[in-house]
């Protein structure tokens, strides 16, 4: 028999990023996705998307951004009197009012997160084209750090909910801008969808190109598995087996978000003078009155985004830091389920601030109706911004600290393939 019949096909081991698990990926079909069979992370996802269709994509976005947040989305009327909303309009409001950490927020989360992972992915086309590193190692790490900022779709239900809180008040008209941000909402959609760092890495630079005999660390930038190192072979980014503190880090943040969580609830939320009466709504009261006035399904969008989702990612975060510390490790894939679905309902939390800054721009404020934040608003931004953050300095990894040799080795040869 010749050399190539007794020849073996060259192992693809790679290491989860989730639990740091060895993964033979040799038999993945082309056009299909692995998950880890332990944890339930992707480990590498299917189809064949050119990367010239990400630029596409990102270059319809950033047309898209000149009528999406240039032009009016809404418009009432109100005695005789049209007044608009614009994206930008809403921001300046709040920083009329004296709320400059709230149009941050909001500026940063519907705005500059996306137009910066559009900008990033053009970045790195260039710096594929040019054979430009250092570019395409910012851009490749600035769309990964701010995708998950991308709030359009949280902005858009934010509309519809101002528009039904306003239908008693004014008459209401949709205006071009709110076409734009639709389009933009679906064009970026599909762009995060399709964006894969490790395409882009592997363009760079393929991980066929690289022959080891042993892999011990994973590059949370790159995906590259390799040996022990201070710095990825192929990114040249810090190499970590876990984050660093990041125990401590989501501690801090867990505990920030706890204490003002309290504020966000008992404080108003906002403001509106109204015939004469001034009416202050937290969270809770707000939800009541909008079923009073017989919007239960808006009541229950908000009671859920606002009040349920933080409670949710808070005591789902500190079960999961609880765990690590006093409980039993024969629940690692609940503990992983629950750290993938408080980082997916994380952003929603941020609903009733757009409203906010829709309500400034549209609300005629000093004649006929008045309508202003309360500090609870910045409290619950703070919740916001502190949960999300701790979710992102949480290692997932650390929930599979400790799991027995004899049970890793049965788990590497175990393989979850999907479309």
């Amino acid at each position: 028999m010749s050399t190539q019949q007794h020849q073996q096909p060259v192992r693809k081991v790679r290491l989860c990023q989730g639990c740091e698990l060895p993964v033979d990926l040799t038999p993945v079909p082309n056009g299909k996705s692995a998950y880890c069979p332990r944890c339930g992370t992707q480990l590498y996802r299917g189809g064949k998307h050119a990367l010239s269709g990400n630029l596409a994509l990102a270059i319809t976005c950033l047309l898209l951004f000149i009528p999406s947040h240039l032009f009016p989305f809404i418009n009432i009327r109100l005695i005789g009197v049209t007044f608009t909303a614009t994206i930008p309009s809403g921001i300046y409001s709040l920083i009329q009012e004296g709320f400059p950490e709230l149009a941050i927020l909001v500026f940063f989360c519907s705005s500059l997160a996306p137009f910066a992972v559009c900008v990033s992915v053009v970045g790195a086309h260039i710096a594929l084209r040019k054979r430009w590193f250092k570019v395409l190692k910012y851009s490749l790490t600035l769309s990964q750090c701010l995708k998950h900022w991308v709030m359009l779709d949280v902005f858009l239900a934010a509309i519809a909910i101002s528009c039904f809180k306003l239908q008693d008040y004014a008459d209401i008209q949709v205006d071009t801008g709110l076409y734009g941000l639709i389009l933009l909402q679906i064009f970026i959609l599909m762009l995060i969808t399709r964006i894969s760092v490790r395409r882009y890495w592997e363009r760079w630079q393929p991980e066929s190109t690289y022959s080891f005999e042993h892999k011990h660390v994973h590059c949370h930038h790159c995906h590259l598995s390799q040996p022990d190192g201070s710095h990825c072979l192929r990114c040249q980014k810090p190499l970590h087996h876990r984050k660093p503190y990041s125990v401590q880090k989501t501690w801090a943040y867990l505990i920030a978000a706890t204490v003002a969580i309290f504020p966000a609830n008992l404080i108003p939320i906002s403001i509106l003078f109204t015939n004469g009466q001034r009416l202050e709504d937290t969270i809770l009261s707000g939800v009541a009155s909008l079923i009073t006035e017989g919007m239960q399904g808006i009541a229950l969008i908000i009671f859920i985004a606002s009040i349920i989702v933080p409670a949710a990612k808070i005591l789902g975060i500190g079960c999961i830091l609880i765990y690590l510390h006093f409980g039993k490790r024969n629940i690692r894939k609940q503990l992983m389920s629950v750290y993938f679905a408080v980082k997916w309902i994380g952003k929603w939390s941020v609903m009733d601030i757009f409203v906010i800054s829709i309500m400034m721009t549209l609300v005629d404020r000093g004649r006929i109706l008045n309508f202003t934040p309360g500090y609870g608003a910045i409290a619950f931004g703070a919740v916001v911004v502190l949960t999300m953050l701790a979710t992102e300095s949480f290692d997932p990894r650390l929930i599979w600290d400790g799991k027995s040799s004899s049970d890793k080795t049965k788990d590497t040869a175990l393989e979850i393939i999907k479309d």
